[in-house]
């Protein structure tokens, strides 16, 4: 008997030391769920400032001020550091920022963008167009502004090697003497490519 009640006061031990590790689990997880429910709502308020109306009029006011100081400098050498592009500007004005775009290898497109502090400074910069820097004349414009959203339409370009398929009305070749002989039509081939779908 002593033994049985013995056992019991063992397993009730066991259970309140489980109960208390599965309330400890409890408040630990709760905890997560608290900071992560924190996170949550700091991003979505940082989402809402992103598309902010007003916040982004004041972006597009203020990307279009920093443009009216900017100058593009396009047929600039590869081989050309920001460094010396800023020396061939400087006589034009303070040089914020120069910016030459690269490709996603890291090589340099060919064209730059240069910041200026004064917007007095692009009239002077649009006169060294056609000036050289590396032996090759440089194109100097005014920076335009982007407008988000807005993309230049190009329509599609046939492609000759898909076959001739124009989408123009068929219009009947002018009659001819054929030079094969009386009655004979020269043959026309078809495209060498493979086209399994004509």
């Amino acid at each position: 008997m002593e033994h049985e009640d013995f056992d019991m006061i063992g397993s009730d031990l066991n259970d309140t030391a489980e109960l208390d590790d599965m309330t400890k689990r409890l408040k630990e997880m709760e905890s997560e769920a608290a900071a992560l429910r924190e996170m949550q709502a700091k991003v979505e308020k940082e989402m809402s400032s992103l598309q902010d109306p007003a916040s982004s009029a004041a972006s597009q006011a203020n990307r279009e001020e920093v443009d009216a100081r900017s100058v593009f400098v396009g047929n600039v050498d590869y081989s050309c550091t920001p460094e010396e592009v800023q020396q061939h500007f400087q006589t034009c004005g303070t040089v914020n920022r120069i910016t030459i775009r690269t490709d996603k290898f890291g090589q340099p497109k060919g064209y730059a963008y240069v910041e200026f502090l004064e917007p007095e400074a692009v009239q002077e910069a649009l006169l060294l167009n056609e000036s050289e820097l590396h032996g090759r004349q440089l194109k100097v414009t005014a920076k335009r502004t982007n407008i988000p959203g807005m993309k230049q339409y190009r329509p599609r370009r046939p492609n000759s090697f898909m076959g001739a398929q124009s989408r123009s009305p068929y219009v009947a070749a002018p009659y001819f003497f054929a030079p094969y002989g009386y009655g004979k039509v020269p043959r026309f081939r078809m495209p060498t490519r493979y086209g399994p779908y004509y």
